[in-house]
């Protein structure tokens, strides 16, 4: 099969189905299969649904080719995708090195709970290599946990010397690619050990379905993933995984249209007399700028800025968009507004990863750039 990405999203994993012809794979709504005979398993290996399932095996299987790994796992949420990453390679007395700026969700997750087992993390700015390279010196790491753009401040890490960087130290290079996706950016291609994905966002695309995923390049590494998610049971359901992989094969056109929506917002933003500073990789002026040209096909359809009038004037913004929908997650067809400080941030108030309060960040959809242009102009006044 040829390596296009937009071919790969639509065939790769999917392939006719063999009984009745049907041109996409059928939801296997089943938990459980005939055995052919004591101990034997039937062709393709399924005995049970938590441990494997057609339809989640059509989903891993294109989310393996379009990041270009050995073995993906999909999961029922994002954050169960990195907690069993941490249970599979993390011991007691482990450390970790996340993010400055991580996801509140991941924050809270080494913070509350892998602390509590005795797996410490630090935070470091990944945007800055010879900060990491110190980090790793002073402290060995299990794993160097990245985002590349961060959320929410968008910046951008560069992962093929983060990767050089992580391999010197022993470390094991996670790249959370979620808001990229791999149409945008392949991390294993430049290095990554492991690459992490909130399903539920680009991937599946449509604000329907939660999920999230694991692909990574040592097979050794897929099968210890492929024991914990089995013995925990944090596994995609059929159904869940059929509504991914509906969204995927339509990627790499909305991501196309995300990127030109989020371009003419962020340039209309950096021209309005009440917003202070614009964080979008796309624009020169962001210092990641280059980086991300090098390493990415397109900026992404996120966008941070931060409103001059203070906390309250950008929670009294959030309040008066029309078009943009209040409400937390991101990369749907359908444009949203936050106040991460207060909403998806929330967890680490008070932390060294507390955000600004006056930031919003846009998860800019599919709708008309001028539509979403005009609602933010009237929204700022």
């Amino acid at each position: 099969m040829t390596d296009g990405f937009e071919t790969l999203a639509i065939h790769a994993g999917q392939e006719p189905d063999p009984l009745t012809g049907a041109v996409v794979p059928p939801i296997y709504q089943v938990s459980t299969y005939k055995q052919d005979g004591v101990g034997g398993l039937r062709a393709g290996g399924y005995e049970y649904s938590r441990t494997a399932n057609p339809t989640r095996t059509a989903l891993e299987e294109c989310l393996t080719a379009l990041e270009g790994g050995t073995r993906a796992l999909a999961f029922a949420s994002g954050m169960a995708a990195e907690d069993c990453l941490l249970r599979a390679v993390c011991s007691p007395g482990d450390h970790v090195l996340i993010p400055d700026d991580a996801y509140g969700g991941t924050f809270r997750l080494f913070s509350k709970v892998y602390e509590r087992w005795g797996v410490s993390h630090e935070p470091v700015p990944v945007t800055d290599p010879a900060a990491v390279r110190a980090a790793l010196a002073a402290r060995p790491a299990r794993a160097l946990w990245v985002e590349t753009p961060t959320n929410p401040l968008l910046g951008i890490a560069d992962i093929a010397v983060l990767a050089g960087i992580a391999r010197e130290a022993g470390a094991l290079l996670v790249v959370d690619n979620t808001f990229a996706s791999p149409y945008l950016q392949r991390p294993i291609t430049l290095g990554a050990d492991v690459v992490v994905h909130s399903t539920t966002k680009y991937l599946g695309g449509h604000s329907d379905v939660v999920g999230g995923a694991l692909v990574v390049t040592d097979p050794e590494l897929g099968e210890r993933l492929a024991f914990h998610r089995n013995a925990t049971g944090g596994v995609a359901g059929a159904f869940d995984a059929w509504l991914t992989l509906r969204g995927v094969r339509t990627l790499a056109v909305r991501m196309d249209r995300h990127c030109a929506n989020a371009a003419r917002v962020a340039e209309t933003l950096a021209a309005h007399p009440a917003v202070g500073e614009v964080l979008y990789p796309g624009l020169p002026s962001h210092p990641g700028h280059e980086v991300a040209a090098k390493q990415m096909r397109g900026f992404g359809g996120m966008v941070s800025f931060l409103v001059k009038a203070g906390a309250e004037e950008a929670a009294a913004v959030c309040a008066r968009t029309r078009l943009f929908t209040l409400a937390e997650s991101l990369g749907g067809v359908e444009s949203l507004i936050e106040l991460p400080g207060r909403m998806t941030h929330a967890s680490a108030a008070g932390s060294p990863l507390a955000v600004p309060g006056d930031l919003i960040r846009l998860s800019v959809g599919i709708e008309d750039a001028g539509d979403l242009v005009a609602d933010l102009r009237q929204a700022l006044g």
